[in-house]
């Protein structure tokens, strides 16, 4: 089985996607900058390209451990080293009866849904919680990254 590298970077460019219209003024831009505390002057400030290109090269790393966390068959063949010249036979054949189980949009988005839940809110949360934000702030911020992982993991996932 090998990584899907396609998948990875298209996934990779749904942050940039997602985070242009949830940020939008018509979505929750607005909320977003006044519980930020973050002005037009500063937001005018920064090197835009830098800003996106590290973004991309984030979402990228980002996209590639969702394909290990969605699919299971990453774990099945961490059980044999990570070298499958060395898998016993039932190691074939169980990948023979169960290889492309679950590989699925539908439960990538899950597994991205939860991730965003159990992992990325949590952190949200706690750093919003020390920087004295509101749970407006934590709400906006947790929602997006809900959303942009449970579509992040569908493709990394479902695109096979």
């Amino acid at each position: 089985m090998e990584m899907n590298y396609l998948a990875i970077l298209v996934a990779a460019i749904v942050p940039l996607i997602i985070g242009f219209l949830w940020y939008s003024p018509k979505l929750f831009g607005s909320v977003w900058m006044r519980e930020a505390e973050i002005t037009e002057a500063k937001m005018k400030k920064g090197n835009m390209a830098v800003i996106f290109g590290i973004t991309l090269f984030l979402s990228f790393l980002l996209s590639f451990f969702l394909q290990q966390l969605t699919n299971h068959q990453t774990g099945a063949i961490q059980l044999t080293g990570g070298d499958l010249e060395l898998a016993k036979p039932s190691f074939h054949q169980f990948m023979a009866d169960y290889g492309m189980a679950f590989r699925t949009f539908r439960h990538g988005a899950l597994h991205g849904a939860l991730a965003g839940v159990f992992l990325f809110f949590p952190v949200i949360a706690i750093n919003g919680l020390f920087e004295r934000k509101s749970w407006t702030y934590i709400f906006v911020n947790s929602g997006y990254w809900l959303v942009t992982l449970t579509i992040m993991g569908a493709i990394v996932c479902g695109w096979v």
